[in-house]
């Protein structure tokens, strides 16, 4: 065995909640964890722009095995939307593509055509957005010269509480809200329809995730930190295996029998509980989540013991 995957088999598996600054992609973040543990299994769920601030969930180790499952959870964000410019990437970041003055505007248009953006939404996301295209990244054909053009697709946006409506300039309107939303929802795609639905075309000045799942900001540490405090033992920035599935599912104990044969991959009786539950040995280690599927329940993801 190479000395880099002893070292990544030896790496205590975990959870870190990394509050991330403003100019990093994720993958940036997911490099430095690898630098300070010097292991390279380490991913994220669920991407936030460079741009963007806030909550980025990273799996250690075997850690990684959760994060399919930790991404799918609800987010929250705070947000600036400006209203009277569309830009290229519906955010700051992008060329100014039009510019409309959008000063006539009252709050109460701005609030109801915001408030016109919650609920079952069938949502075209940004051109430069992470969805794939082809087996491409949207975003790498934008910026290759390529017209790309989104599928709609299904998101729910459960609420936009609108806290400040502001005047930057006589032509332009800042709202700062907050947004709590199903997971692949484009907050810069809200600022995008909610300005054109206006007449006068928005776009994001301001990006900060602040929850994913029961995971918050006040949880979190800079990545280097957290990082650093998952290797001396625990700390700021970190869940074990076990305190972060069973946050998001509920928690199933396992006899001592039902442990061994789930470690085999076996099955064990039923809970009648839908959807998947964290399965936890009698001493106290995450080893499955678990899905019912009728009479008895499988091993949907495995931990192995350590």
């Amino acid at each position: 065995m190479s000395r880099r995957r002893a070292a990544d088999a030896d790496v205590t598996p975990g959870i870190l909640l990394v509050d991330k600054p403003g100019g990093m992609t994720s993958h940036d973040v997911v490099a430095r964890a690898r630098r300070v543990l010097s292991v390279r299994r380490v991913g994220h769920a669920g991407t936030l722009d460079p741009m963007a601030t806030g909550l980025l969930v990273l799996g250690v180790g075997t850690a990684t095995r959760l994060l399919g499952h930790l991404g799918g959870s609800d987010k929250v964000y705070d947000a600036t939307i400006r209203l009277g410019q569309t830009t290229v990437t519906d955010d700051r970041e992008g060329e100014v593509l039009t510019t409309t003055p959008a000063g006539a505007l009252d709050d109460d248009a701005v609030r109801a055509a915001l408030a016109a953006r919650t609920g079952p939404l069938l949502q075209v996301p940004s051109s430069v957005s992470a969805v794939k295209v082809g087996g491409r990244r949207s975003y790498d054909r934008v910026r290759a010269g390529e017209e790309v053009v989104l599928e709609p697709r299904a998101v729910t946006v459960h609420r936009i509480d609108v806290h400040r409506v502001t005047r930057s300039t006589p032509d332009l309107v800042d709202v700062e809200v907050t947004v709590a939303c199903t997971a692949g929802t484009y907050v810069r795609a809200i600022a995008r329809d909610a300005g054109a639905a206006l007449g006068v075309g928005g776009h994001l000045t301001a990006l900060r995730r602040t929850a994913s799942g029961p995971f918050t900001t006040a949880q979190a540490a800079p990545v280097e930190e957290a990082a650093a405090a998952l290797a001396g033992g625990g700390g700021a920035g970190v869940l074990g295996l076990t305190e972060a599935a069973t946050a998001v599912y509920p928690e199933r104990r396992l006899s001592d029998d039902e442990a061994r044969a789930v470690g085999y991959g076996q099955r064990v009786p039923a809970t009648g509980r839908p959807g998947l539950t964290a399965a936890v040995d009698p001493a106290g280690r995450l080893v499955a989540l678990l899905e019912d599927t009728g009479s008895s329940a499988r091993v949907a993801v495995g931990f192995p013991p350590g």
